[in-house]
């Protein structure tokens, strides 16, 4: 088994096996859901603390399940009803929690890097749930899952992300993700959200939309972040929808078998019809149901992949 890494941090120090001992671990965890009964012993008696200082509703709900269904005890730490807001330090807030024996620190915070900080001041495992626009390692994760379960492999695909890069996390986390497992990835919106820099990280940028999806095996769709782009990054919604945005017409010039993707919040209408959004081309609900088997897997592997010793036989 290639883990040996205490925690997750991002996907850009991960190896392609590593990467891969994820996604093959996720596989079993997804057949537990399967099950009438969906728990398994293999974190009975750890502490996993969900620390969400940005809001999250996905992701804090996905990673609550798999640590439930893993038998751990769960506290969710909510940033509005907290001491951040008598001016307690994210550091402080964290040695507290590790001070009531907290095993797991799951951490999403609006300043990149918060997570690594973490890593390097507490003893507890510290897992990334997303920090600024750094990265987003489990929605990555996922995706390699859910594009692997759907395709039978990734090297070799043609993966197209379209929409808001400059600001997203979770396209930078693909982009690691796939180029490492050996797809070709094509990055593609307003040259504004889409800048040539990002080609140092070995994808491909566009600003032509249909040559984009023209050959995509997989179109992974990001929703434009309304609170930061809408008046300075592009005239108009209903220009970047008109430009941009995936509908009956465009996705007629595709693939027949390319499958949509999205991480999810999606703006219908805006980035993707609803039509589409809720076709047998989208993956969209597949990926949530990958992410919690990926989650599991990913706090079975930083817990060292072992099972209670009185549970294991």
């Amino acid at each position: 088994m290639a883990w040996t890494k205490k925690h997750l941090l991002d996907i850009e120090s991960l190896t392609a096996d590593e990467i891969t001992t994820v996604l093959d671990t996720a596989r079993g965890f997804k057949a537990v859901g399967e099950r009438a009964i969906k728990k398994v012993p293999a974190l009975r008696g750890k502490t996993v603390v969900n620390l969400f200082v940005e809001p999250s509703t996905r992701t804090r709900i996905s990673f609550e399940l798999a640590a439930q269904r893993l038998s751990a005890d769960i506290v969710n730490f909510s940033a509005e009803a907290s001491s951040f807001k008598k001016g307690e330090t994210l550091k402080d807030t964290a040695l507290n929690l590790q001070a009531l024996n907290a095993d797991f620190i799951i951490i999403r915070h609006s300043a990149s890097g918060a997570p690594h900080f973490l890593s390097r001041v507490l003893d507890a495992h510290v897992i990334n749930a997303g920090d600024g626009a750094h990265a987003h390692p489990t929605q990555a994760l996922l995706d390699c899952f859910t594009i692997r379960e759907r395709k039978g492999k990734i090297a070799g695909l043609n993966v197209t992300i379209l929409g808001d890069i400059l600001y997203s996390r979770v396209a930078r986390s693909d982009i690691w993700a796939l180029t490492k497992l050996g797809a070709k990835v094509t990055l593609c919106g307003p040259s504004t959200l889409v800048p040539k820099t990002f080609e140092r990280m070995g994808c491909r940028v566009t600003h032509d939309v249909d040559e984009a999806i023209r050959d995509a095996d997989i179109i992974n769709l990001l929703r434009i972040q309304h609170e930061r782009q809408r008046k300075t990054m592009f005239p108009s919604i209903g220009e970047y929808t008109q430009l941009f945005g995936l509908n009956q017409k465009r996705l007629a010039k595709t693939k027949p078998d390319a499958l949509i993707m999205h991480p999810g919040p999606i703006n219908r209408g805006v980035e993707i019809d609803s039509e589409i959004a809720d076709s047998n081309r989208s993956v969209i609900l597949e990926q949530v149901t990958n992410g919690l088997a990926v989650r599991m897997a990913v706090l079975f592997l930083v817990n060292g992949g072992k099972v209670p010793a009185e549970t294991s036989n």
